[in-house]
């Protein structure tokens, strides 16, 4: 029977840094079988950082488990900073791990931003790239960026209407250009708050059932930072040219082995994307688990994951 829940806690064989530039300072780690095939987590957010609990999708006796902090977040130093940062050069710090790494080839999951980067990587390198594990599709039009901003009012009106209130009644007309004034702003008795009311609306909105955890976890201040001061550069700076490029260019990675997992009640990342992307992607097997949301901690949502990644063993 196919396994349905995350592998035991473990710790990694070997954690390093990646010098990618004159600012950023990226942290990275190995675990599980350091002769295994290898897999790449990438993090959501952007700007999320990874977790401990992220090793625990892969069979550590099958896995090479590589995961990276991405630009500005997690353990990656300097934290928050927007300089350099946008989606040409988190693909270019991939490629360049792979080859700091000495790895020829390899697999790559990711959920949210996670499925955003992972699909931008992988038309840019279909070579090297041996499967692909996507969740929460979220392709950066400007319609998911809205929707995050305002559609989710619909169905999360309490949480909305606390990240609304938090911006004076004469800026509520652009909520993206009011919180990233204050999430710009130097002064952390000004950004940190801003940021932690940022954050804590993404996770309230995160998961089928309310989860005080996951809302209290998206309030402490590192991730809180990273996630909100990035989320929002990303929003308004970072989009693709033309805006549905990872559509149009689905073409040169068809051939790729995929899973996508969506949670039907996904409201972060609502399914119609990932509908999008299989009408686009028909060879790819798509997961529709119903009775989920956007997390990737939901029971239905981490077993088809981790069955995902039992599927892939076939692969080399």
């Amino acid at each position: 029977m196919p396994r349905g829940d995350l592998f035991s806690p473990l710790d990694p064989f070997q954690t390093g840094r990646l010098q990618v530039d004159d600012v950023h300072n990226l942290y990275w780690e190995q675990s599980g079988n350091p002769d295994g095939v290898p897999v790449l987590f990438l993090h959501g957010g952007p700007g999320a950082g990874a977790s401990p609990t992220h090793r625990r999708f892969f069979d550590p006796t099958f896995y090479r488990i590589i995961i990276l902090d991405q630009r500005g977040a997690g353990r990656s130093t300097p934290l928050g900073d927007l300089r350099n940062n946008d989606i040409p050069h988190l693909v270019g710090d991939l490629e360049a791990l792979r080859a700091h790494l000495g790895i020829d080839r390899w697999m790559v999951f990711g959920g949210s931003w996670g499925s955003t980067l992972s699909i931008a990587y992988a038309e840019a390198y279909p070579d090297r790239v041996i499967g692909l594990v996507l969740r929460g599709i979220f392709l950066m039009r400007r319609s998911e960026i809205d929707w995050f901003l305002y559609g989710m009012k619909q169905i999360f009106p309490e949480a909305w209407n606390h990240f609304n209130a938090y911006i004076p009644v004469a800026e509520r007309n652009d909520l993206l250009e009011a919180y990233w004034k204050r999430l710009t702003h130097p002064d952390p008795a000004i950004h940190l708050p801003a940021a932690r009311v940022w954050s804590m609306y993404e996770g309230s909105c995160s998961t089928l059932m309310p989860s005080p955890e996951l809302v209290s976890a998206s309030g402490e201040d590192n991730h809180a930072l990273g996630l909100a001061r990035i989320e929002a550069h990303y929003f308004r700076n970072n989009m693709l040219d033309p805006e549905d490029k990872l559509l149009r260019d689905i073409r040169a990675i068809r051939h790729i082995p995929a899973v996508i997992v969506q949670g039907r009640y996904d409201i972060v990342c609502p399914i119609r994307t990932a509908d999008e992307l299989h009408r686009a992607w028909p060879e790819a097997d798509y997961i529709i688990v119903p009775d989920a949301g956007h997390s990737a901690m939901e029971p239905g949502v981490r077993m088809a994951l981790v069955q995902a990644t039992e599927r892939f063993k076939t692969l080399r």
